[in-house]
């Protein structure tokens, strides 16, 4: 079953990282340093358990690196590069450990659910779009403090589900997916609702990493083709992350992370207020235009 899974995502990781070349050749894009960086940093951690797309969110937002229409797509792009090698990885070393059919169905739930997600994030309007980011900071943020405060629950030691938290499992996975292209990482959630369910926390990761992985190939495909992404960023972010996964998982592995969980906090709070305030006003914007517009017959 683990290589019905390595295969086709090897597929996927081979036709998005051809379409990403071939765009970025195209418009002769060059990768942001500043982004090279940022993916670097972002993604050691997320290899670690920290997870991305709240840092990155918060960090493209503070410098104003992206609109903030493209932060979702841009981020998810370029970050997937990196959730592949993460993917691989774990797939290897914990993928054979893992109830099949959870580690398969919740993989292809959230595969489904990102390809709704593509067109729900290019079309909704750009308030929208700052507000659901900026309510998934906060989540983020809640998430970093209960965790350094332990009150996140620990897992247990199974390594598959009953039918009934199975069903449960894919059906959040599949949400999981469409919020991912709004900017909201699987991890997270994730983490917790397996460890409320009882799963070992170990084997949470291949399932997350694996669904991540070909989500974010088949999504990000339908991004690039559209082309409501910033390819600078996304290489930048692609060529810095891809490294920093392969120290994070064979070299460093692991190393304590409270105080930055309280940085990236901080950091992740205060965009958020930022993103708020420009959802709000937005919404009054657009509430205005929509009032004064004409009547036509």
């Amino acid at each position: 079953m683990l290589i019905a899974l390595l295969v086709p995502l090897s597929l996927a990781i081979l036709l998005f990282s051809t379409i990403l070349v071939r765009s970025a050749a195209k418009q002769r894009a060059r990768p942001n340093l500043e982004a090279v960086f940022v993916g670097a940093v972002v993604s050691f951690f997320d290899t670690l358990g920290i997870g991305s797309f709240a840092p990155t969110a918060a960090w493209l937002k503070f410098r104003k690196l992206v609109p903030d229409r493209l932060i979702p797509q841009t981020m998810l792009v370029g970050l997937t590069p990196p959730a592949m090698a993460e993917s691989i990885i774990f797939l290897v070393l914990l993928g054979v450990l893992v109830d099949p059919v959870l580690l398969v169905g919740c993989v292809l739930a959230l595969l489904m659910g990102g390809m709704v997600g593509v067109p729900l994030v290019t079309r909704a309007r750009v308030w929208i779009v700052q507000l659901v980011v900026a309510i998934a900071l906060i989540l983020a943020a809640v998430a970093y403090a209960m965790t350094n405060l332990h009150l996140f629950p620990g897992g247990g030691t199974a390594s598959s589900l009953p039918l009934t938290l199975l069903i449960v499992a894919i059906v959040a996975n599949f949400a999981f997916g469409v919020l991912v292209n709004f900017g909201v990482g699987n991890f997270a959630p994730s983490l917790v609702m397996f460890g409320l369910m009882g799963l070992d926390p170990r084997y949470a990761f291949p399932i997350m990493a694996g669904g991540a992985a070909l989500m974010g190939a088949a999504a990000s495909t339908r991004h690039v083709q559209i082309g409501q992404i910033d390819l600078r960023i996304v290489l930048g972010l692609a060529i810095g992350g891809i490294p920093a996964v392969l120290v994070a998982a064979f070299i460093v592995k692991t190393m304590p992370l409270e105080i930055l969980r309280w940085l990236v906090c901080v950091v992740v709070l205060y965009a958020a207020a930022v993103m708020l305030h420009a959802a709000f006003l937005g919404r009054r914007e657009h509430d205005a235009e929509t009032a004064t517009a004409p009547i036509l017959d």
